[in-house]
């Protein structure tokens, strides 16, 4: 049983997770736009500096105009579910991971990654949205960090009696077993350079503050080696409420 003093500063400790989630869930969108508005601006660079005419010019504006069309799916949908963290509320699952995926468009089109999606409609959870998406998208973004070019990405949905299981796999080179018990401890990391080791940290919180669970399985052999995160979420009162 919890103290008294020990149940203020869990809500202290819930409430500094709801808020820095919003803020890593930025951070990635904001490595997505910057690398959109570089190719856009290179693109309007060559619109002007063409000597290739009209048709030239205009191919490069069509490219740009596919440039801020990324751009506007990037943010759109992300921030509609970071404004809904405060409170839990029906959530469109497919929605959700559509999303994460969004932000990672252009990271998973640069390494030509072998995207395989398997989501399945009609799977709706009460969560708060903003969170549950900063933990697809850490998900997502550790998967694409451990991929070499043109490696697969899997990323599947399912019902199971009364949960959601989301799964994201990758083929990388996998998480040995040594290490493996410690991914979830906060400031864990085996990025050094430019991993803060919170991100899985405050991912498993987040999920467990949903009445869900998170775990992996990962295999290093040669060959068969890759990584495989899932998320369980209760779907049951949800269902009540309907």
């Amino acid at each position: 049983m919890r103290s008294k003093e020990q149940v203020p500063q869990d809500m202290a400790r819930d409430e500094a997770e709801r808020r820095t989630a919003p803020g890593l869930l930025a951070l990635e969108m904001m490595h997505e736009v910057r690398n959109s508005l570089e190719a856009l601006n290179n693109l309007l660079y060559l619109s002007l500096e063409t000597t290739g005419g009209p048709e030239e010019v205009r191919r490069y504006i069509r490219l740009a105009q596919e440039q801020t069309s990324t751009l506007n799916d990037i943010v759109s949908s992300p921030l509609k579910f970071a404004r809904s963290s405060r409170s839990a509320k029906p959530t469109c699952l497919v929605a959700l991971v559509e999303a994460a995926i969004r932000i990672h468009r252009g990271v998973i089109e640069a390494k030509k990654i072998r995207l395989v999606k398997d989501l399945p409609g009609g799977l709706v959870a009460e969560v708060r949205g903003g969170e549950i998406l900063q933990v697809v998208s850490n998900l997502m973004a550790n998967a694409l960090d451990a991929l070499p070019s043109a490696g697969t990405l899997h990323v599947r949905l399912r019902k199971r009696a009364d949960e959601a299981h989301l799964l994201i796999g990758d083929n990388g080179n996998g998480i040995p077993k040594s290490i493996a018990s410690q991914i979830f401890e906060p400031f864990f990391t085996t990025k050094e350079e430019v991993g803060t080791g919170l991100g899985l940290a405050f991912s498993k919180r987040i999920v467990e503050s949903h009445r869900g669970r998170i775990g992996l399985r990962s295999n290093v052999r040669p060959g068969r080696s890759g990584t495989l995160f899932k998320i369980a979420l209760p779907l049951r009162e949800l269902h009540r409420g309907i």
